[in-house]
């Protein structure tokens, strides 16, 4: 089922869509808001994901797994470091390590966002 469309058929809102993704991210690895953004069809909306994030209450996103560009943690989220680090999550300073702990979707992931086609159908 695509991204863009929900169970009860109603077409999904931009965060939904967005939680959608994050939720994707595994454990031990991030990504970024423009990452995020990018897998959406929204090259230049990473700050649209950041708002959708700040606004989720639903503790089945692992919004602690995103952060911006530079690997540096949102500054109003009192928790994320220490949940990163129990995850095993390497830091250079305080920036997160990217390099090692970056998310690459899969190509079975990429399909499902639409981003690349499947040609096995």
């Amino acid at each position: 089922r695509p991204l863009a469309c929900s169970v009860s058929g109603r077409a999904r809102t931009w965060s939904e869509t967005v939680y959608s993704v994050v939720k994707l991210i595994p454990r031990g690895r991030v990504a970024t808001y423009g990452q995020i953004a990018a897998l959406l069809g929204r090259p230049r909306g990473g700050r649209e994901v950041g708002w959708a994030l700040s606004a989720c209450d639903d503790p089945r996103v692992p919004c602690h797994r995103v952060v911006d560009r530079n690997g540096r943690l949102a500054p109003r989220f009192g928790d994320q470091r220490a949940r990163l680090r129990k995850e095993r999550v390497g830091f250079v300073g305080t920036d997160l390590d990217l390099d090692r702990h970056g998310w690459r979707p899969t190509p079975v992931q990429l399909v499902a966002l639409g981003r690349l086609v499947d040609e096995r159908r």
